[in-house]
């Protein structure tokens, strides 16, 4: 998402150590329900039932931790993801990109400059772009000091590395394919690296994998390619426009200034690629009062910069259906 992380307007609320055990063993129980079985698509949309909604927001909307705890850490580092699951929180959102030489990286800009020393450490290569650079180059910037002097040293991983500290974690993945179009066959290769660590099986991609992107021409590739796995599309259309997105996706993920309870209502009443309600998460909420005033609009999920004030506001039920 192209908003850039910020300090919560409030402080952390302080939490037991037993009641953050209690959320990750209720988490695992959910996560352990049998999976359901993919649906054919029909040759149109289908309508859901009248009550919509979906089973992902008993008890109060998913909460995710936008680039990581990115309101603590620096953003897209392992370090935030850590501080994450140090919070309580298993789902964590990234950005995906291609470098000069091929390998996948985990960064939000298409350029290094605003999260990186890239301009100290290599001051003749601007305009510093991601594409221009080789991985091991990259693994030479600091990711960390902009942000805060006491990350100094953190880095820009690579998605192996990331998914590598994810599995480690036990925490789940909403990966955003970023700015595609520059980087033709991502999504294979996404994917290809996604099944060598393992993260295709059933239970990854039905309980704690969903890929989104901006681009409605990737998503629909990502399920083309794998339409067993949940995916994502990043905007807002208009209601006359969400069935066609109905057809390769299973959730819309819009802005939340650009949302209302009846267009949140319009997506739920239709069907998605899995037969399935489709869902809305909504970004970025950092505030209490936001945070109240999208569940009340009856959205899925939050993603969030500050995930524990968010979990403080709507609840700290969390389940993935």
């Amino acid at each position: 998402m192209h908003v850039r992380p910020g300090r919560p307007d409030r402080a952390r609320p302080s939490g037991a150590a037993a009641t953050a055990a209690f959320l990750c063993l209720a988490l695992t129980a959910l996560g352990a329900a049998p999976a359901t079985a993919v649906q054919p698509l029909s040759p149109s949309p289908t309508l859901a039932s009248p009550s919509g909604g979906s089973a992902r927001s008993l008890g109060g909307p998913v909460v995710y931790a936008h680039r990581g705890a990115s309101a603590y850490a620096p953003e897209n580092t392992l370090e935030s993801i850590d501080r994450a699951m140090a919070l309580g929180f298993d789902w964590v959102e990234n950005d995906v990109q291609r470098t000069r030489d091929g390998v996948l990286v985990v960064i939000h800009d298409d350029t290094l400059t605003r999260t990186t020393d890239v301009k100290r450490v290599f001051p003749d290569r601007g305009p510093w772009r991601v594409k221009d650079f080789t991985a091991a180059e990259i693994a030479r910037l600091d990711a960390g000091s902009w942000f805060d002097k006491r990350f100094a040293g953190a880095r820009v991983p690579t998605l192996r590395e990331y998914m590598e500290r994810v599995g480690r974690n036990r925490q789940r993945l909403l990966l955003e394919l970023k700015e595609p179009e520059a980087s033709p066959g991502i999504e294979r290769q996404i994917l290809d690296l996604l099944d060598e660590l393992g993260w295709l099986d059933e239970p990854h991609v039905t309980r704690r994998l969903v890929v989104q992107s901006f681009s409605a021409d990737s998503i629909r590739t990502v399920h083309a390619l794998r339409p067993d796995l949940r995916t994502a599309f990043l905007g807002t259309p208009n209601v006359a426009d969400l069935p066609r997105y109905a057809a390769f996706t299973d959730q819309i993920n819009p802005q939340h200034t650009t949302i209302s309870a009846g267009w949140v209502a319009a997506v739920h009443r239709l069907l998605g690629a899995h037969g399935k309600p489709m869902e809305v998460d909504t970004w970025i909420v950092d505030d209490a009062a936001t945070a109240r005033k999208v569940k009340e609009m009856g959205v899925d999920g939050i993603i969030t910069n500050a995930p524990d004030v968010v979990r403080h506001a709507v609840g700290p039920l969390q389940a993935f259906g």
